[in-house]
């Protein structure tokens, strides 16, 4: 059985019928879409969506400064004034 990761959710069917509905009773919540009764999709509210890619996106600019870290090593020491 796979977990569902919101508190509503709702089968294909009954979210054609009224989507709007649906959104504004979820209250900012996420709501999983279900299909034969397993998730297929998750319905967001746009500003969850986006606070999630801007943590992924610095999730992902952490590990390019950590690679970046370990490169110091091999780095070269110069004076800005010697240029």
């Amino acid at each position: 059985m796979k977990t569902i990761f919101a508190k509503c959710s709702i089968s294909i069917s009954e979210l054609k019928k009224n989507p709007s509905a649906l959104i504004a009773q979820a209250e900012g919540e996420p709501i999983a879409i279900l299909n034969h009764n397993k998730p297929t999709a998750y319905l967001v509210p746009a500003e969850t969506y986006e606070e999630i890619m801007e943590k992924l996106e610095d999730y992902q600019l952490g590990l390019i400064v950590r690679e970046r870290q370990n490169e110091k090593i091999s780095a070269i020491e110069v004076d800005i004034d010697e240029l």
